[in-house]
């Protein structure tokens, strides 16, 4: 519980509430982040989806803050008059010496408000500004690091706008600041360094030095005490924004990030043990209908199927209906996104599948983009070829139908070898020959540009997989990100992940991972790490991820060999599963969609705001140290249909037997299962009151 003279806070469903006394209309939240209404990364994600909850908490006494950029102006903000008298009264200070900032709505759900800082407009101030920091805190900028420069005009307009809306804000109402990423820190540094009145949250989603040290190929997790961290960011030139990092995070009331894994990476990397863990969650939208979702899978899963019968035009010699959709997607790190352990297994996978002689053909997509010069010609052949087929196959039934219909209303059953002319055969023979090709299908959909460097290319060279007939297992690298508006493959990101059966992201550094968890929400299985923190998240509520199509691959405690194949062993026993199986695993994986409501991860940012007013105003707040959020009773037991997952019951041949089917059954009640995971999870806005005389017993929150 946090008390204090005026304010309490209760529990209503393991959520605080603010009660009567000091509600929430007395307090002010301000988010700042370069990534506000400005989409660079994940960070993005976090702050668009989360705003329609805490707008829906705060109301109008939520803002943001970011950097102002016209095109995302036009695009995305709504401008209009801040209707907080002290909001206006700052902007209208620093326009008038000689600063342009900009107020409007962020066209997203819950349209919070947003302030904007033109930086180019404030690059003047960079020498001056450069002379506070260096009083605040002895952190010196190069010249040359333009990033960095424009991070401290950004940080130090936050600064100078907080302090005049402070000064004029004497209303009582108290200030809440929560600053997302090393980018935002030199805002927090000043706040603090001019002893504002504020209370302050620094949230970190990946260490700069982290994502650095593991990019290059080193052992990371198993030496994070041995590393000398000054000397590792000199040698990669980040020094002095390893430095902003460390200051931020030193500075602020309360420290957290985005899950356990990356907790333990900062408090080596950055010396200071987060205070609360924050997990990212998304904006989850339920169908009316149940299995709406499984219908939008097969809808799109037909989309993808006809650009796999152009792409590999001629060498169709597999059974669409068999084959598996696989993906890997997200920024081109081939170490940190694990596509080195990937393209590996997809090797041993494809010896497994050739060796059991399986029916079962695996397509995988490489969606990461990379500089290209278009499209690859004989990728938009394939294109075209399927096109033309189609026009041909579409005419000749026009013809063939107009016959059989005519012969029908004359009584008779047309004979069928006379019914297709010479003209048609004549068609359909031109048809058969424009199919042939003397290439194998292509491996890349573009021209690439550093082809001979490529990592993913060069690592298909080794492995061989090269689309051949032989082959089981075909790869696609598709090097820049899905639109519905490309040639080749019109699709939307939803909508490819919607068409596909599973998606790998094997990585070895992801502090949080959104890709799997889009998967989930979408009811698509997936395969994590544990050492992402949607896998450490997924470990720790759920009993049995796997049974949920939640695959996690150990890349802590086992050897790259042995992580690999486990990830080989994961896919080739996906590949067993039958259809019904598939089905059923969906059916599960979209129930744990309920974990990663923002309406339920939410509650941690709630905690980390209430810890920050009892540290920054002690003498008005008061906050127990047993009172944080409870996580227990959220965890999914192991569904007791299949044991212990839909590939477990399998035969050891690649398909099940339809006695197999017929015993599952009998075993798996749809609406069962569905109804007890339900219970499993609280509702997160349950109105059961905890009775005000009974204590907490110590221990009972548990972070």
């Amino acid at each position: 519980m946090l008390r204090g003279r005026s304010l309490s806070v209760t529990s209503l469903g393991g959520l605080p509430r603010w009660e009567a006394g000091l509600p929430v209309e007395n307090l002010l939240l301000f988010e700042v982040s370069w990534e506000v209404t400005n989409k660079v990364g994940g960070i993005y994600t976090v702050i668009q989806t989360k705003a329609k909850t805490t707008a829906d908490e705060w109301g109008d006494n939520y803002f943001l803050i970011g950097p102002y950029f016209e095109h995302n102006m036009k695009t995305q903000v709504e401008q209009c008059e801040p209707v907080n008298d002290a909001v206006r009264r700052a902007m209208d200070a620093m326009n008038k010496h000689g600063c342009q900032v900009r107020f409007g709505r962020w066209l997203i759900e819950g349209s919070p408000y947003v302030v904007l800082f033109d930086i180019g407009y404030s690059a003047w101030n960079l020498d001056k500004w450069k002379g506070d920091l260096w009083e605040a805190c002895n952190i010196g900028i190069p010249y040359h690091d333009q990033e960095a420069n424009d991070m401290l005009i950004f940080g130090s307009l936050t600064a100078w706008f907080l302090k005049e809306f402070v000064t004029d804000h004497a209303d009582g109402r108290h200030v809440i600041v929560q600053f997302h990423e090393w980018q935002a820190g030199i805002g927090l540094i000043l706040s603090r360094a001019r002893k504002l009145p504020i209370a302050t949250v620094f949230t970190t989603h990946a260490t700069l030095l982290g994502r650095y040290l593991c990019a290059a190929n080193i052992d990371f997790y198993n030496h994070l005490d041995k590393f000398n961290i000054d000397k590792e960011a000199g040698e990669r030139q980040i020094y002095h924004r390893y430095c902003m990092e460390r200051a931020s995070v030193h500075c602020a009331h309360v420290f957290t990030t985005v899950s356990e894994i990356t907790a333990i990476e900062a408090e080596h990397m950055l010396k200071r043990k987060p205070d609360v863990v924050t997990p990212n969650g998304l904006n989850v939208k339920k169908f009316s209908a149940v299995h709406e979702f499984q219908n939008l899978h097969a809808m799109y899963k037909a989309r993808i199927q006809e650009f796999v019968r152009g792409h590999f035009y001629g060498h169709l010699d597999f059974d669409l209906e068999k084959t598996l959709f696989l993906f890997i997607a997200g920024r081109y790190e081939f170490s940190n996104k694990g596509a080195d352990i990937f393209l590996e297994s997809l090797s041993r996978l494809n010896f497994l599948l050739r060796m059991h002689k399986s029916d079962v053909t695996v397509v995988v997509f490489f969606i990461m983009p990379a500089k290209t010069n278009n499209f690859n010609v004989e990728t938009l052949k394939g294109q075209a070829v399927r096109k033309q087929l189609w026009d041909t196959a579409h005419s000749v039934k026009e013809k063939f139908g107009k016959k059989l219909y005519d012969a029908l209303l004359r009584g008779e059953i047309p004979d069928m070898n006379n019914i297709l002319d010479r003209d048609d055969r004549t068609i359909m023979k031109r048809a058969i020959f424009s199919t042939q090709r003397q290439s194998l299908p292509p491996v890349t959909t573009h021209n690439m540009i550093d082809d001979s460097t490529d990592p993913i290319l060069s690592t298909i060279r080794r492995i061989g997989l090269f689309n051949s007939r032989t082959d089981r297992v075909k790869l696609i690298l598709h090097p820049e990100f899905l639109s519905s508006t490309s040639p080749l493959l019109p699709m939307d990101y939803e909508e490819f992940v919607r068409g596909c059966h599973l998606g790998v992201f094997p990585s070895y550094y992801e502090p949080w991972g959104y890709t799997p968890a889009e998967c989930t929400v979408m009811g698509i299985p997936s395969v994590t790490t544990n050492l992402s923190g949607f896998g450490c998240f997924m470990q720790e509520h759920v009993a049995d991820p796997t049974a949920y199509g939640i695959y996690i691959v150990d890349r802590r405690f086992r050897s790259p060999d042995d992580s690999c194949n486990q990830l080989t062993q994961f896919l080739y026993g996906f590949c067993k599963q039958s259809r019904r199986q598939r089905i059923i695993q969906r059916n599960r994986t979209e129930r744990l969609s309920d974990l990663l409501d923002w309406r339920y991860l939410g509650r941690y940012y709630q905690h980390a705001r209430l810890l920050t007013l009892s540290r920054a105003f002690p003498e008005k707040f008061h906050m127990e140290p047993t009172s944080p959020p409870t996580t227990e009773g959220f965890k999914y037991p192991r569904p007791p249909s299949v044991p212990p997952s839909p590939s477990g019951s399998q035969a050891s041949s690649p398909q099940s037997s339809d006695a197999e089917d017929d015993d599952e059954d009998e075993r798996y009640d749809e609406e069962e299962e569905a109804e007890r995971d339900r219970l499993n999870i609280k509702s997160p806005f349950s109105l059961s009151h905890v009775p005000r005389g009974k204590k907490k017993q110590h221990g009972e929150y548990k972070n």
